[in-house]
């Protein structure tokens, strides 16, 4: 049953929460939460991260006169209270569904989401972004944004910008970049540290609210600055001493020294879930007239929904659940999921070779490294949210003989392609990178889809690319990984359950560059590179029923590429058809290529190639995705007809 919300009935938009009072924005809040609590049950998606913002989020919305003023919410994860107050209520329960709401901040769906996030970390540069156009806006002489050079500024106020990130994102490097160039510049820029896990500075209850309300004033902020005014004409010494008492007063009492260092006004502690210290400095910041501030706002991930306070993960990701009780719903499989066939062969690798080691950038479970973690305490390392890290923090480890496994999702590993290339590639370094989320990821959507690391480490010399069609073959290329030292390897998986085949007992190493024929036909070829396995079966069988002999290879390998076996197919068949769960310029263009330089082309044999669409794919279920890229089984029969031409449609019909 819904819950009761009456308040937040009458929130269409931000515009009528900034016209209640300061004393009803607390049952505002409580009901946000119920309200969000009741449509993640349904949809699924990211629920701690949101109930831990709640009352930041009607802060926000209430100090600042969005969307004119720009609210940037790192990663998106936090978004869901956000969305249902910026008129998104009546769609929130069509979140990551197939035509609704995305789970992350987009541009096209909102005005009110001025930057569209999925990755972490990106907050303070768009941020900063934002801010320097206003101020190149405002010494142009024409209003916030806007289009013409010749348009004369209004009498609005200026615009504010505000990023709120997470401490987990902090972790990243990126930040640190966009904290440093802000602080160069003086930007006018506010930055939100939503402090949730791991409390920089904990909040000393009302004496921390009271400091942090009075320093984010404009009467400190100016008494501070005549007073290091003052202070420069004492003599060099004095100067010194009276500069280092005023830091260490101020980091005393706040912590915040290193924001500081990087040019920020630092303001905090406050508890984030406390609208009476919230209000205050939200209102002290939104007025200061120069500079970037920093306000540390400390909350609890999962607030007000015991089952999520109580979660090791606070609920980070959830499927639809019972709101009584917190229970998961999940679907029953009889396979195994691939994340867990990964970590599970990499202990038994790790076993029999004290050298391997496992190294993951802050996604311990979503990587299944935390198993490997507790069998291995000493030998896994998370580095945090620090993609560029992992790697060149592996390519050291290889370089004293161990063997790193770099257990990243594909689509964050895009974010680490230079040292991909400069720190392991050139320098032949034996890293092995352990490729999860390869492939469509359904209701993540395009953000998080692993489309595009076939490509882009397909094309760096010598790197050997692996791409497992089911567990079994799973297994198989963690033991090949764990072999293999000439240089640097690679495997991708898909997210999920796997297709239910018989496991090995244990992991065999493959052949390097060498695939395997499963099904032998005389007309047609099936060349599938990974998880369109499976379909190319199928689709074999749907052939033969038509009258057309179909041979069905695994590739295994998208680099070095089997060359034999690509020659046999072109040789004894009619027409060759790549599958591979990719972007186009992947597996498919590399065969292409491969078959044009021996002039197989030249000899009239129909090749086509099965890829992604050269889009980026919206959330959805994943069946319908893959039959709208036309890579289910019906998708590959219907290529092979309209290969085959129309005259083959009719003889087998």
């Amino acid at each position: 049953m819904p819950a009761l919300t009456p308040l937040l009935d009458t929130i269409a938009l931000p515009e009528d929460l900034r016209r209640l009072p300061d004393a009803a924005l607390r049952q505002v809040a409580d009901e946000l939460r119920q309200e969000t609590i009741s449509a993640v049950s349904i949809t699924g998606g990211h629920l701690g991260a949101g109930l831990g913002v709640v009352e930041l989020t009607v802060a926000l919305h209430h100090v600042f006169d969005t969307p004119y003023d720009r609210i940037i919410w790192d990663v998106g994860h936090q978004a869901y209270p956000h969305k249902i107050l910026t008129g998104r209520r009546d769609r929130i329960r069509t979140l990551r569904k197939p035509g609704g709401l995305s789970g992350f901040t987009r541009r096209s769906e909102s005005e009110y989401d001025p930057f569209g996030a999925a990755h972490s970390s990106t907050s303070i540069s768009a941020g900063l972004g934002m801010a320097v156009a206003q101020t190149l806006d405002e010494a142009s002489g024409r209003d916030p944004g806007g289009k013409d050079p010749g348009e004369k500024a209004s009498a609005k106020k200026p615009r504010n910008v505000v990023a709120v990130i997470g401490d987990g994102a902090m972790s990243a490097g990126m930040a640190y970049e966009a904290m440093n160039n802000a602080g160069a510049m003086n930007a006018r820029l506010i930055v939100i540290l939503n402090d949730n896990d791991m409390s920089i500075a904990p909040p000393a209850g009302a004496m921390s609210a009271y400091l942090a309300r009075l320093v984010s004033g404009g009467t400190y902020r100016s008494i501070r600055e005549v007073g290091k005014q003052l202070a420069r004409h004492l003599p060099k010494f004095l100067y010194e001493k009276a500069q280092r008492a005023e830091e260490y007063a101020r980091g005393f009492w706040t912590g915040g020294t290193l924001f500081e260092e990087l040019g920020f006004y630092y303001v905090g502690p406050i508890d984030g879930h406390n609208l009476d210290h919230l209000l205050p400095v939200l209102r002290n910041a939104r007025d200061a007239t120069s500079g970037p501030i920093l306000v540390h706002v400390v909350t609890q991930k999962g607030k007000g929904y015991a089952p999520a306070e109580a979660s090791a993960d606070k609920y980070h990701g959830v499927g639809t659940f019972d709101v009584i009780t917190g229970v998961q719903a999940k679907p029953k499989s009889n396979a195994p999921a691939y994340t867990k066939v990964f970590a599970e062969s990499l202990i038994t690798a790790a076993r029999a070779d004290e050298k391997i080691v496992a190294v993951t950038a802050a996604m311990p479970s979503g990587t299944g490294l935390d198993l490997f973690g507790q069998a291995f305490p000493t030998r896994t390392f998370d580095v945090g949210i620090a993609e560029q890290h992992a790697v060149t923090f592996a390519a050291g480890l290889a370089t004293e003989g161990y063997k790193p496994f770099c257990a990243i999702y594909s689509t964050f590993l895009q974010r680490a392609y230079d040292q991909v290339v400069h720190d392991v590639a050139i320098q032949k370094l034996p890293v092995r990178f352990a490729i999860d989320r390869a492939g469509l990821v359904g209701a993540d959507g395009a953000t998080h889809a692993g489309s595009f690391d076939i490509g882009f480490l397909g094309a760096l010399p010598d790197m050997v690319v692996m791409a497992a069609a089911d567990e079994a073959e799973l297994v198989h290329m963690v033991a090949t990984a764990a072999a293999y030292d000439a240089g640097p390897i690679a495997f991708r998986y898909p997210r999920g359950d796997g297709v239910g085949v018989d496991m090995p007992e244990k992991g065999i190493p493959l052949a390097i560059g060498k695939g395997r024929i499963l099904r032998e036909g005389t007309r047609v070829a099936l060349l599938s590179l990974g998880t369109r396995l499976a379909d190319s079966l199928k689709a074999a069988e749907i052939l033969e029923a038509r009258g057309i002999s179909t041979t069905v290879a695994d590739a295994r390998f998208a680099k070095p590429l089997d060359l034999d076996l690509i020659r046999r197919l072109a040789r004894a068949h009619e027409c060759l058809i790549t599958v591979e769960e990719g972007a186009v310029g992947g597996f498919g263009a590399f065969v292409l290529q491969s078959l044009a330089a021996e002039g197989a082309l030249d000899r009239g044999l129909k090749v086509r190639t099965l890829t992604l669409p050269d889009a980026y794919i919206d959330h959805g279920k994943p069946e319908a995705m893959y039959a709208a890229a036309g890579l289910d089984a019906a998708g590959i029969v219907a290529q092979v007809f309209a290969t085959l031409g129309q005259a083959e449609v009719a003889r087998s019909a």
